[in-house]
């Protein structure tokens, strides 16, 4: 260690000196003639002003680049901002499209039937096995009254159950409580349709003799003053005709999709409240 100090002190002397020996001879020698020390100078600083210039100019350039990409990261930041709005905003526009949609069809629907409607959003849903219902936002106070029935403009969704003030419950008829005097368009063989759960359907008590085939659309009847005529219940989608003597087994797919349901009709009453 001492060995190293030595000439450490050495070397740092005769660096020192040499920097005095280059002083002395840019101070006293004449403009006009070049000594030998001040070449030495010049051969010795001029690679050092060159590294410091490189080095210099590195980091300036460096530093350009930083100031440049944090300006490009604060435009990206706003650009990505004002992006998230204008999503937001196609998103909420293409929903209101969508739900001006339905109920462009849903009053296509209301024009064509004779009785009073009530136009009404779903605002929840049973989610239990039990029952099959939603809940709509109308009530009492806007001429909803139990057993109306509720549709859409694909067909029939169900009837009132329970009726408050501002919301109503309505069974879908996929419940298994859910009744309706039904018949099968192309033959007018009559029957009831009974929910089956599971987005499914049975049309009961059609005699065998009835000429009915797979694909055959199922509607309203109207025989119990209930439900409009006509209106479309589902499809047949299979006829079981072997396990009963009298009458077809048949299975319906609903015309609507109850688990879809956003806005519905509410037959009777008057639409006296806005949505």
């Amino acid at each position: 260690m001492s060995f190293h100090r030595k000439y450490r002190s050495i070397i740092i002397i005769a660096f020192l000196t040499f920097i005095f020996l280059i002083m002395l001879s840019l101070i006293f020698k004449p403009s006009g003639e070049t000594g030998f020390f001040k070449k030495l100078a010049l051969e010795t600083v001029a690679p050092l002003v060159y590294v410091v210039n490189v080095s210099i100019h590195g980091i300036d350039s460096t530093w350009n680049r930083y100031i440049f990409l944090v300006g490009l990261e604060e435009e990206n930041r706003k650009l990505t901002e004002r992006l998230a709005v204008l999503e937001g905003r196609v998103n909420a526009l293409r929903e209101a499209n969508l739900e001006c949609d339905r109920l462009r069809r849903l009053m296509g629907i209301r024009e064509t039937l004779e009785v009073p409607t009530i136009t009404a959003r779903v605002v929840g849903r049973e989610r239990s096995s039990l029952f099959k219902t939603v809940v709509i936002n109308r009530g009492s106070l806007d001429g909803v009254t139990a057993g109306a029935p509720v549709l859409i403009h694909e067909g029939i969704v169900g009837r009132v159950t329970d009726v408050s003030w501002n919301v109503s419950t309505v069974l879908l008829l996929i419940d298994y409580n859910s009744n309706i005097d039904a018949l099968v368009q192309e033959g007018r063989a009559q029957g009831i349709l009974q929910g089956a759960g599971a987005m499914e359907c049975t049309l009961k008590y059609v005699e065998r003799s009835e000429k009915i085939k797979v694909g055959d659309l199922v509607v309203s009847s109207g025989m119990a003053g209930v439900f409009p005529k006509g209106l479309p219940l589902g499809t047949i989608t299979a006829i079981d005709r072997e396990t009963s003597v009298l009458f077809q087994r048949i299975k319906v797919i609903p015309a609507v999709d109850v688990s879809k349901l956003e806005e519905v009709l509410v037959v009777g009453g008057e639409d006296r409240k806005k949505q």
